[in-house]
């Protein structure tokens, strides 16, 4: 598991009204990499409302459409959730995602 790589999970959250949700892994290496049985990830979701902590993918990190990061929605997951591998973000995908994170957790 590498902080980038996307997953589809199986009813990641009991207030989903999806019964599967593609999630963005966005811990850092050194904690995803630790004992520690969760991880922090991003939520996605097939609307864009043009927010900044939004980022917008699609087929080229291995959805089947367009979707968007969503920056605000972080959720903690058990790694042993993560299984259903769907692909990952391209290093500038991830510096979009960074800038996203900073800008909704207000940090500099």
């Amino acid at each position: 598991m590498r902080r980038g790589d996307l997953y589809r999970v199986y009813r990641g959250s009991k207030y989903d009204t999806k019964p599967h949700r593609v999630f963005l892994v966005v811990s850092r290496q050194e904690f995803i990499d630790s004992t520690f049985s969760t991880v922090i990830c991003a939520q996605i979701y097939t609307q864009n409302e043009g927010i900044p902590t939004q980022v917008e993918i699609g087929v080229d990190e291995g959805l089947k459409h367009d979707s968007s990061v969503y920056c605000d929605a972080l959720v903690s997951l058990p790694k042993s959730m993560l299984t259903n591998y769907i692909g990952s973000l391209s290093n500038d995908k991830m510096e979009a995602v960074n800038a996203a994170l900073r800008i909704a957790l207000a940090v500099g």
